[in-house]
């Protein structure tokens, strides 16, 4: 089926990445002649597109009315990115947790906030980073901590070729940095302290 020309209000041009995507394709002496592969490149272009759009939400939050003032942490969000430096996807889970302050937030939300920042080539130091700067900024909490474990393909697919390696980063911000105590607790219900 014939792609058409198509613009998103974030300058996305399908057609011009299917012409790309095959004009690379080309460039690696791979034909696109057959009837298997005709469609690749509008497959790719679409692929990519859709892995670099994050969908929109809003910021739920409530007033924390009980005081509650304990550890809220979502383990093993699904977490799928694209490295910048090789634009191959990494993929893996983050542990997303927060002192709550005056306001907790809507669960779902950290899950989010971990999809809309990896929604773009990225390091995963820097997504790490983001998430957890995110949530400070616009929540405000005692304290912050994000841990990302990510498998790599550009590592272990390429290069090196390290199968089955992965990579932990993490942020620890407020009471969950500045405090041993709290951040041992964060560690290890991540299930990462053993």
């Amino acid at each position: 089926m014939p792609l058409h020309v198509v613009h998103d209000g974030d300058g996305v041009d399908l057609a011009a990445a299917e012409d790309a995507a095959a004009r690379f394709l080309h460039a690696l002496g791979i034909s696109t002649d057959s009837e298997s592969l005709r469609g690749t490149p509008g497959r790719m272009a679409r692929a990519y597109a859709e892995m670099f759009s994050p969908r929109p939400f809003d910021l739920t939050t409530f007033p924390n009315d009980e005081g509650y003032d304990e550890l809220v942490l979502a383990r093993s969000i699904p977490l799928r990115s694209v490295c910048e430096h090789h634009l191959l996807p990494f993929v893996g889970t983050a542990h997303v947790g927060y002192l709550p302050g005056r306001r907790i937030l809507g669960l779902s939300k950290l899950a989010r906030v971990v999809e809309h920042f990896a929604c773009r080539p990225q390091v995963q130091e820097r997504l790490t980073k983001q998430v957890a700067d995110w949530l400070q900024d616009r929540l405000a909490p005692k304290g912050v901590g994000v841990v990302i474990e990510a498998e790599h393909t550009c590592m272990t697919l390429r290069g090196v070729q390290a199968g089955g390696s992965r990579t932990l980063t993490s942020t620890l911000l407020g009471t969950l940095r500045e405090d041993a105590r709290s951040r041992a607790e964060f560690l290890m219900l991540t299930g990462l302290s053993r």
